[in-house]
């Protein structure tokens, strides 16, 4: 690792394995900070598994290393008060809470324990500038249960920030969201990933088009390639492997390529 220290994410030979059946094989990847870097892939290429896996919940082999230190030597908690933070394909909001005490309560991973228990004074400067962050602030005593669909998305994504996560692992934050909210959540991953790690999960290719600065295409495991959103249209792996076509017949429609080439992750 150089000495650049706390600003990315190194992956070495990662492996998964289930019951004999090797979900990740020998994947390498440098996440950097200040890059929305997207992963791709069709069903069954191990997208999820390897965020699984980078958050401590599958098993992983080979080594992940941030901050001077191997995310495979740690537990889950451990992996999160690292610095390291996820979300799911449906948001996991407390519904019946407002939206300022789902942040609090996310807030609350780097206060001391005795201290959660106390009374709270107004409301930490942290988890304001958040809630302006993520376009809530008018929201915030509505129950989180009634937010539309993007704004519990966006809320999510808000409870990593209070939490201070460096590097965030995002899986599929724009499915079924409309087109503004889709382009209100690329905006807002630009504004918050110039100084961390952002790793998005991601199938809508317009939304990749739109908004990423790096891909990483995944097939059967492993990784197929890996560059900008041009690169990986025009190369001959991606068009094989996914269409299943010769290179002659896919390169005069390149933009098909990448709408067709990827599917939802199993």
């Amino acid at each position: 690792m150089s000495a650049r220290g706390m600003d990315y994410l190194e992956v070495q030979g990662l492996s998964v394995d289930f019951d004999g059946f090797k979900a990740i094989d020998g994947v390498d990847l440098t996440l950097l900070q200040g890059e929305l870097h997207f992963l791709i892939g069709p069903n069954g290429a191990g997208k999820t598994t390897l965020v699984d896996a980078l958050t401590g919940l599958v098993k992983g082999t080979g080594l992940a290393r941030y901050g001077n230190q191997d995310l495979f030597a740690l537990k889950a908690h451990q992996i999160v008060r690292a610095g390291i933070g996820r979300t799911f394909q449906t948001a996991t909001v407390f519904d019946e809470l407002s939206v300022l005490q789902n942040l609090d309560i996310a807030g609350g991973l780097h206060r001391r324990t005795w201290r959660l228990g106390l009374p709270r004074r107004g409301v930490p400067a942290e988890v304001e500038t958040v809630l302006e962050t993520i376009g809530l602030s008018a929201l915030r005593d509505r129950p989180a249960g009634i937010l539309a669909h993007g704004q519990k998305q966006w809320l999510e994504i808000g409870m990593l920030l209070v939490q201070d996560a460096k590097v965030m692992l995002l899986d599929e934050p724009v499915a079924g969201m409309s087109a503004e909210e889709r382009d209100e959540t690329g905006e807002l991953l630009q504004r918050i990933g110039r100084e961390r790690t952002i790793v998005v999960i991601e199938h809508d290719m317009e939304f990749v088009r739109s908004f990423a600065d790096k891909v990483t295409v995944m097939h059967a495991g492993k990784v197929l390639t890996a560059g900008t959103v041009a690169e990986i249209q025009a190369d001959e792996r991606v068009q094989e492997v996914y269409l299943g076509r010769t290179a002659d017949a896919v390169n005069a429609d390149p933009a098909a390529v990448a709408a067709e080439a990827v599917g939802e992750e199993g």
